[in-house]
């Protein structure tokens, strides 16, 4: 792969360049990392293109085991260039070197695999048996193909883990991609599609890659009349739209979008435990998650005692240098980012919110402290509103209904967490929250395997497991006439 600020754009089997360019920084400095092709409507076109004949023309979508061998190529080229997409990693996203041995690099290079494994096994067609009807007896069955040409289009948070969660299952399905990368972090999207160009097999055209800072190239691929399905993951608002301009063409929309997930901690629970959990989940890259639990719901009567647990907990949180093995919460992506997140804790307080710790800028770069909020409103902004940083909104309960309430309170559906020492009595809460993933006593749900979404507007549909890769399937129901019913 070229040096970063040499990266170029996939459009049909070629690495191209654009007229202009556009800058990434790196978000621990503040300083310059690079500069990305600043693709225009005509490089979308052409990689649409490129992708419609993909698909319309080659063997690709009906060829098993030539996707199989890609996807097990794709895999190898990962892992072989595993190191050089950390570092990259690491100085565009701002993620803590950790944080890539787990779900910003490692695990999502495992997905690839993932989904080779399950398109070798897959059944493609059903039985549904005969019939007797109109006098003859008639098969039936059903098959599933590929749904066609894909537009995904990436946010900045973890851009290798959404970039592979969406173009492993897709290629495996049989589909053609135009995957865009964020404006905020290109560079790393880039690296993947250099890496497909110049390490695998995969035919011409079958994915593409595009960089832009314009928004005109996300409207373009989200309206193209010959884009098929649409996989976006992102802000709510911007979703919203994407949903509304697909509808013209009934376009198939994939949406995984905002979240305000909440974690209650029963009266029963390990205090120390939960509290400590609360903490290091919100600053997990720097709170930049759609499901991380935002709200931390306690009981009343121990509200003060685990608001004071939680401090401790924020207190131990190793805020620095993402390059440093040891750092376990690195920056915001940008200062803009860091002007909202700021904004959205002095907007708290002056509302009531109690400012526990935390709430300063850390300079230089785009750090913020690990933030904690007591005594907050249920319909607060910063209890309703996606803030994507590291502040947590601690809201106290009279009961165990009031806190399912609470919780439900929300226009998001994506996440949540309930921790108590009665498991049973967890998992009758975990099934009255209404939300696509759910996390009891700590448990990790989230894998390859696991299906994730959310209900409500945290988005349609659901990413990664089968379920994820059924997203990209057509359903095809065939009968035919076995025998007349006088031959019988």
């Amino acid at each position: 792969m070229s040096a970063p600020a040499g990266r170029s754009q996939l459009i049909d089997g070629k690495l191209v360049t654009a007229d202009t360019t556009f800058p990434t920084h790196n978000p621990a400095t503040g300083e310059l990392l690079g500069h990305a092709p600043d693709g225009t409507t005509a490089n979308a076109e052409a990689a649409v293109a490129a992708a419609r004949r993909a698909f319309d023309t080659t063997d690709w979508s009906t060829d098993r085991d030539l996707r199989v061998r890609c996807l097990r190529g794709l895999h190898r080229a990962l892992d072989e260039h595993r190191e050089e997409l950390r570092e990259l990693t690491i100085a565009e996203v701002g993620a803590p070197r950790q944080l890539t041995h787990g779900p910003q690099l490692d695990e999502p290079i495992g997905i690839v695999n993932f989904y080779a494994d399950l398109l070798e096994t897959y059944e493609f067609a059903e039985d549904l048996g005969e019939i007797e009807s109109r006098g003859q007896r008639h098969q039936r069955w059903v098959e599933k193909e590929a749904a066609g040409v894909v537009a995904a289009i990436l946010p900045y948070n973890y851009p290798n883990q959404l970039a592979l969660a969406k173009i492993a299952p897709a290629l495996a399905a049989g589909c053609t991609v135009v995957l865009k990368g964020a404006p905020q972090t290109p560079l790393t999207t880039l690296a993947l599609g250099e890496l497909i160009a110049e390490h695998t097999d995969i035919p011409p055209g079958v994915i593409n890659v595009l960089s832009s800072s314009r928004p005109e190239v996300g409207e373009l691929l989200t309206t193209h009349p010959d884009v098929d399905v649409v996989t976006f993951t992102g802000a709510t608002t911007t979703g919203r739209r994407i949903m509304a301009a697909a509808a013209d063409s009934v376009k198939r929309v994939f949406l995984e979008l905002g979240g305000k997930s909440a974690m209650i901690v029963l009266e029963d629970a390990d205090f120390v435990k939960a509290g400590m959990f609360a903490a290091f989940t919100i600053c997990s890259h720097s709170g930049q998650g759609c499901a991380l639990t935002s709200r931390l719901l306690v009981p009343r009567e121990h509200h003060d005692r685990i608001v004071q647990l939680v401090a401790a907990g924020m207190a131990r949180v190793n805020v620095g240098d993402p390059t440093d093995a040891k750092t376990t919460m690195g920056p915001l992506i940008s200062e803009q980012q860091r002007d909202k997140v700021d904004g959205m804790v002095r907007r708290a307080v002056a509302a009531g919110a109690t400012l526990v710790r935390g709430g300063n800028r850390i300079e230089p770069g785009y750090f913020y402290e690990p933030t904690l909020l007591a005594n907050v409103d249920p319909d607060s902004e910063i209890a309703q509103e996606e803030v994507f940083g590291p502040v947590l909104a601690v809201i106290p309960f009279d009961d165990e209904d009031d806190a399912v309430r609470i919780a439900n309170n929300s226009r998001y559906g994506l996440s949540g967490a309930v921790h108590s020492a009665d498991e049973e009595r967890a998992i009758r809460l975990a099934r009255r929250i209404r939300t696509g993933t759910f996390s009891i006593n700590g448990g990790n749900y989230f894998g390859a395997d696991v299906p994730f979404g959310g209900y409500k507007q945290s988005g349609v549909g659901r990413e990664s497991g089968r379920s994820g890769f059924e997203e990209f399937l057509e359903e095809k129901s065939f009968a035919r006439v076995v025998v007349p019913l006088e031959q019988a």
